[in-house]
């Protein structure tokens, strides 16, 4: 696969996820007559849903990563070149602030905005860590062990995650640099990032330590 088309496919990918994230929660609380629950769940099912959709049909050109932190990890893993990551990071971010503009034109909104929505509680942070640490534990242990069930499994635990964590599931540094741009229901404040990147990273890099030893052939022979 060229490197171009790979590059791409994260581009696209990543901009409809983040139109389907914006633009789901525009239509939730427009909808929702101020009952916050029931806009979440509309903004929860069209996110997992969508995300299995864009890794069925994008995966097998990129890998379907749409994130910095997986292909940060991916990197480590030695299965995409560091050359290769950046693009993937460069068109991940690219993408995801198109997909927000694309959302906000779709809703009649202004297309440049900044949050003003605060995302700074300590619990929040550490979500952060907890949810991008799921999300790479399941990512890593459906490749090893049950490949073809990638794209539901993800698309499932994030659907979980949105209502398990007290930040919704970020999980995506991209994701959250773009939301920093919609003054909408899914938006985060820019203030309010730098702790949840840092705390995405985090949680990518323990996922990638602890897969490493559980998720090893070695271990399967081992008990045997």
């Amino acid at each position: 696969m060229s490197a171009g088309r790979r590059i791409a496919a994260e581009a696209l990918g990543t901009a409809l996820l983040l139109a389907v994230v914006i633009g789901s929660g525009i239509m939730g609380e427009r909808h929702a007559g101020g009952n916050v629950a029931i806009a979440l769940m509309g903004n929860t099912l069209a996110t997992g849903a969508a995300l299995v959709v864009l890794i069925g049909v994008l995966g097998p050109l990129s890998g379907a990563h749409f994130n910095p932190a997986v292909s940060l990890v991916f990197a480590l893993r030695r299965e995409l070149s560091p050359a290769m990551a950046g693009g993937y990071v460069l068109a991940q971010t690219a993408g995801a602030v198109a997909g927000v503009l694309l959302a906000h034109a779709m809703f009649g909104e202004a297309l440049w905005q900044v949050s003003a929505k605060l995302r700074d509680a300590p619990g929040q942070a550490l979500s952060e860590a907890v949810a991008t640490f799921g999300l790479l534990l399941t990512i890593l242990g459906a490749l090893r062990f049950r490949p073809g069930f990638v794209p539901a499994a993800v698309g499932l635990y994030i659907t979980a995650a949105y209502w398990f964590t007290a930040s919704t599931s970020f999980a995506n540094p991209a994701v959250t640099l773009a939301r920093c741009l919609s003054d909408t229901f899914a938006g985060i404040a820019p203030s309010s990032a730098p702790a949840f990147i840092a705390a995405q990273l985090a949680g990518a890099l323990a996922a990638w330590a602890l897969a490493g030893w559980l998720f090893a052939p070695e271990a399967e022979a081992a008990s045997a």
